[in-house]
């Protein structure tokens, strides 16, 4: 059975894409058939693992062709991409003006089900429709969320969001939220955390700490797991994985 889950946030600079190719690439490491669909504009999953950008997830969108045609290896065994790019923004447009239904990136993804374990959506930190219809087609949504005082606003935001979608009729859940650019040096960090925990309890997963090494992997196009596996990012992405197989 597929799985389908997004990560989502409406501030950006939150690890966002960081974390949806360390999980993405782990998960293929340990053998399950990956699809990683680009559908933030900005395009930097291809970027994250030294790819070419392209219009693939545009024509997903709009073009109403079969869905495998967008589809591109990555070179890594068991990890296939959608790329995206600026074109992106122009498919929501599109998507906007027919007004097609918040079911409709599900209904486009339907004949890809059978062929991966586990699609993950990287969302741009907008809305407008598209981040919408992205989580309505997942079966889970993580919510990255840096642990600055600054960020329980776009937090708020997407929580707000999800209930509302929930009240449309949505069936997936939160599977948590992941606190990232953890410093236990710094008291914006411990605070954050700890005001994360009294929230939202076991909904908080395990955090993933600032770390140069993870700056360093986006700019030479390769995932923690290719880097350093043995690094304490690697064992951090790992952890998070392990909780969202317990609740797949």
């Amino acid at each position: 059975m597929t799985t389908i889950f997004t990560l989502v946030n409406q501030k950006g600079g939150v690890g966002k894409t960081t974390s949806t190719v360390s999980l993405g690439h782990k998960l293929a490491q340990s053998g399950d058939k990956v699809l990683m669909v680009d559908v933030d504009p900005q395009g930097q999953i291809s970027t994250a693992l030294g790819l070419a950008q392209g219009n693939n997830v545009f024509n997903l969108l709009v073009t109403g062709q079969p869905p495998a045609r967008w589809v591109q290896p990555t070179g890594r065994e068991n990890l296939w991409i959608i790329p995206g790019d600026r074109s992106t923004g122009t498919a929501q447009i599109v998507m906007n003006a027919e007004n097609r239904p918040v079911s409709a990136i599900r209904d486009l993804i339907k004949p890809l089900l059978k062929e991966y374990d586990y699609i993950i959506f990287d969302t741009a930190p907008s809305v407008g429709g598209l981040q919408e219809r992205v989580i309505w087609a997942s079966d889970l949504v993580v919510i990255p969320t840096a642990t600055e005082f600054l960020s329980s606003n776009g937090l708020s935001q997407v929580l707000t969001m999800i209930d509302g979608l929930t009240k449309q009729g949505w069936k997936g859940k939160v599977a948590g939220i992941l606190p990232t650019f953890f410093d236990e040096q710094t008291r914006e960090s411990q605070g954050t955390l700890a005001e994360l925990k009294s929230t939202f309890g076991n909904g908080v997963l395990p955090p993933i700490h600032r770390a140069t090494i993870l700056r360093e992997c986006a700019a030479e196009g390769v995932t923690i797991f290719e880097k350093d596996p043995k690094s304490r990012a690697a064992q951090e992405y790992t952890a998070v994985i392990e909780h969202l197989r317990r609740i797949r």
